[in-house]
């Protein structure tokens, strides 16, 4: 008997709040797929190439893992306690019985452990299947490959995600259910009651609200300039502001209620009973609508910060190189190639390659001191006569420090650019071609040079006059990304080897043969060769070499730091916000059933008031996710702006678009929770159609 009753409490309780089950299965899938991310296919092939930054990773989802516990903990928190308060009669009538209260006790809390246990048993397997079709998909889009891919079950995952839950589950409950076991029978019978909020002049919350808007136009503004978050101080002010002004907004929204409570519409019934019920919500929980905006914010700004930055990681450079060689025995330039092709050829390799030409890099040696040998007034000039903006300022900045640029033989140049299937530069003897790596370029700032490339500047190398033409280029000139040059002159074969003296960098690039590719992919096929070249002892002839494969796994690390995190992180703050902001209405609405009972005995259908509750929930919801969408904007475009690198500045239009979409996925995101919460709302009204006598 005792039995039956906690297995009908539950699964009642599970069908009258399945907005907050469904949150716990949801948070139940977030957790095991970002603790079970080592085991992806891509983080074990991470592994062996930056191990290091790997477990740094890992430990930061523990971190990050923590944290949203925390966080939950007050979900939980917050949900039992309107799932307890909207039993309290039941529970009054259990006493009232002669239950004992340590029986109750334990029946509420057997009833939670049973709803704790189905929402880990359909959460785990669906995690389960989640992460490994997303590690299937990663690993194909990667080029990783599903060959060798096996079923992975993390044990840990599936150990911190039950231990995590039950832990902050219990807590919660634990601290509520002895509160409720503790109270009077009478308490319990009356039911609760919430103490009226004092109120303020109409105009005092009109101030509020321009104030909260005018602090919220600050923090737009700051946010759209990327100087803001090169200085903590201003950084701190921006989100002082926004938050502060997000507060206010909402405290003061009360005003503009009561304004659309006066246009009164003759053809739409219960409009002044179903604005009056807004602005009651706003009054009572204008803070729990704030903290849900701020949440909802955070959640578009981790998931279009997070997808565009993996993104952009994913497309930044164009992949033309497979490997880059250097030897550190030979001291004469010329003869590095030739010993490279040897060293190959004797080990049966040189058949791997399609091509293998040099890279040489030096500086302008024509005098014993080979610094201040540049100079370039006319470029610089021409940049202070456009008008003022922060990319000429950033040009004028790092075009000051060039005094000594590096130079890049024109022969080799032109064979990196016929590889990338780009045209091939022509330089007369006393011209040279810019060239920039896209690290420290933006778009903007790239179409700023070459406008005063097209002009055909002046500049001085050690004393001699040269005409900087053409476009600038960027094309990476080895496989390895840390070596990046801020500026760099292209010159002529023969005005290259008179300005370094025959002394120069020679770095061997190799890109190879396309025929092992077509039985396997980049990546199997790059890491079969690494594997052959570290058995030759490259090493221990100094002979150094770096492969795409290191680079793309730089890449690919910071795709799934960025993608995994703030997708992780932006579904637990969607599910948050949207499971407190539900649950605050039906509470609410439960709190004020009398009044919807009032309205049954003077005539309204259960039709009138299921369309007036649906209208309060657009209302409820609408304006938390409205001031959202709007900070989110300026929120995304400051990240993109002030917090990513200049190579990806250009592709700020791309990051945008990945915003609209986020924004398309939140609107599909709160429709689904408005429709949930509607129809447990509709469930409620139903329940007060038929007149009740009170005695």
């Amino acid at each position: 008997m005792f039995s039956d009753l906690i297995f009908r409490n539950s699964s009642r309780s599970r069908k009258e709040n399945g907005l907050f089950f469904s949150s716990l299965v949801i948070s139940i899938v977030a957790f095991y797929m970002i603790l079970s991310l080592s085991k992806q296919d891509v983080m074990v092939f991470l592994r062996k190439m930056e191990s290091d930054a790997v477990n740094q990773l890992l430990l930061m989802i523990l971190v990050f893992y923590g944290i949203t516990l925390g966080i939950l903990f007050f979900l939980i928190y917050f949900a039992c306690k309107y799932q307890l308060e909207c039993r309290r009669k039941e529970f009054g009538v259990y006493l009232i019985m002669g239950m004992r209260r340590s029986k109750f006790f334990t029946m509420l809390l057997a009833e939670d452990f049973l709803s704790s246990i189905l929402a880990l048993a359909i959460g785990l397997p669906a995690a389960v299947l989640l992460s490994e079709l997303i590690s299937l998909i990663t690993a194909k889009l990667v080029g990783i490959g599903i060959m060798g891919h096996q079923f992975t079950f993390s044990f840990s995952a599936i150990g911190f995600t039950i231990t995590g839950f039950l832990a902050i589950k219990l807590a919660a409950f634990l601290a509520l259910s002895s509160e409720i076991s503790r109270q009077e029978i009478g308490a319990l019978l009356t039911g609760s009651s919430e103490n009226e909020k004092r109120q303020r002049p109409a105009a005092f919350y009109g101030i509020c609200t321009v104030v909260g808007i005018m602090m919220l136009a600050a923090a737009y503004i700051m946010a759209a300039q990327r100087r803001t978050w090169h200085k903590a101080d201003k950084i701190f002010v921006t989100l002082l502001l926004g938050l502060l002004g997000t507060i206010l907004l909402f405290y003061g929204i009360r005003v503009v209620i009561a304004f659309l409570v006066k246009v009164k519409k003759a053809d739409q019934r219960l409009h002044v009973f179903t604005f009056r019920q807004i602005q009651e919500n706003v009054i009572h929980q204008f803070a729990s609508m704030a903290v849900s905006s701020l949440l909802i914010l955070m959640a578009v700004c981790c998931f279009g910060a997070g997808i565009g930055m993996a993104n952009a990681n994913q497309q930044a450079g164009t992949h033309v190189l497979d490997y880059t060689f250097s030897d550190k025995f030979t001291e004469n330039p010329q003869e590095v190639l030739p010993r490279l092709q040897t060293v190959l050829k004797e080990n049966g390799l040189d058949s791997q390659f399609s091509q293998l030409f040099e890279m040489r890099i030096g500086y302008a040696r024509a005098t014993e001191n080979y610094h201040n040998v540049f100079q370039m007034d006319s470029v610089m000039e021409s940049l202070r006569s456009l008008d003022q903006s922060e990319d000429r300022d950033v040009l004028l900045n790092n075009l000051s420090y060039v005094d000594a640029p590096h130079l890049i033989c024109l022969s080799d140049y032109n064979r990196l650019l016929k590889a990338a299937g780009k045209p091939a530069l022509t330089l007369a003897a006393n011209e040279a071609a810019v060239y920039q790596d896209p690290d420290f370029m933006s778009a903007s700032r790239t179409a700023m040079l070459n406008k005063i490339l097209s002009a055909n500047p002046q500049v001085m190398l050690d004393g001699n006059f040269l005409y900087l033409t053409g476009e600038s280029q960027s094309v990476d000139l080895v496989t390895d990304r840390s070596i990046t040059l801020l500026f760099a002159l292209i010159l002529p074969d023969e005005q290259f080897l008179y300005y370094t003296k025959g002394t120069y960098g020679v770095y061997i690039n190799g890109i190879m043969n396309q025929a092992p590719l077509k039985s396997s992919s980049l990546i199997t096929a790059i890491s079969d060769l690494n594997t052959r070249l570290d058995g030759i002892g490259f090493q221990d002839m100094g002979i150094e070499y770096e492969s795409y494969l290191q680079n793309m796994s730089r890449q690919l690390f910071y795709m799934v730091a960025a993608s995994y995190i703030t997708i992780y992180l932006a579904i637990i703050f969607l599910v948050v916000a949207n499971t407190i902001i539900g649950v605050q209405f039906l509470m609410n609405q439960q709190k004020t059933g009398r009044r919807y009972q009032t309205l049954v005995h003077l005539g309204a259908t259960y039709k009138n008031l299921c369309t007036s509750a649906r209208k309060q929930i657009i209302w409820f919801m609408g304006f938390p996710v409205a001031v959202a969408s709007v900070s989110s904007f300026f929120g995304v475009k400051a990240l993109f702006s002030g917090l990513i690198s200049s190579k990806m500045q250009g592709t700020q239009g791309e990051m945008l678009m990945v915003f609209a979409a986020m924004i398309f996925v939140l609107c599909v995101v709160e429709y689904l929770y408005m429709t949930v919460i509607k129809r447990s709302s509709d469930r409620y009204l139903l329940t007060l159609m038929q007149p009740q006598r009170e005695e």
